[in-house]
């Protein structure tokens, strides 16, 4: 028994998803000011439910008895040009992106985040949607492997020059 069930977002758990927006970037080091997060929980709040409302974002939690959050994870739907397939058809539409994939501290290392990808995973398929595409942290690569994720190609600029420095110690195979 994993003592908690996988279920699916509602416009109402923007909150919960903006918390553990905001606890990502901080456990990631991107958040260095209580401030800066709570100016980025307020604008991911209200993106969300936004975005909850006309569908452009999926999610799921994993929730334990008495409705305790253990974790979530989402995809953020975006339009994107007509590409060629992994079986070399063209495609068009939109895909998913993988984003806000958190498990409380608490939680950790009981398959939480596992259920949770996986639940995402099977979504997608079931959606018609040839790839998920998503940005691993250093600590969520192992898990991304595991389950069949693999690097691309794709780089990060940023016009301050800040985003190379951070990365020049990075993979350059995978600099996200």
């Amino acid at each position: 028994m994993t003592g908690y069930t996988i279920r699916r977002t509602i416009e109402s758990d923007a909150a919960v998803i903006a918390r553990h927006r905001v606890s990502m970037f901080r456990d990631m080091g991107e958040v260095p000011t209580q401030a800066l997060a709570a100016e980025l929980f307020e604008a991911s709040q209200a993106a969300l439910a936004a975005l909850l409302r006309e569908g452009s974002y999926v999610g799921w939690l994993a929730v334990a008895a008495h409705d305790e959050v253990l974790g979530g994870a989402g995809v953020h739907i975006k339009p994107t040009l007509p590409r060629i397939t992994h079986e070399g058809l063209v495609a068009a539409g939109p895909l998913p992106l993988a984003v806000n994939v958190y498990t409380e501290p608490g939680s950790r290392r009981r398959g939480i985040a596992r259920a949770l990808m996986q639940a995402m995973m099977q979504w997608a398929k079931i959606q018609g949607f040839d790839r998920l595409l998503l940005h691993a942290s250093d600590g969520g690569r192992p898990l991304y492997r595991s389950l069949g994720f693999a690097p691309t190609n794709e780089m990060r600029w940023s016009i301050d020059g800040r985003e190379s420095n951070r990365n020049s110690s990075a993979d350059p195979s995978n600099p996200c």
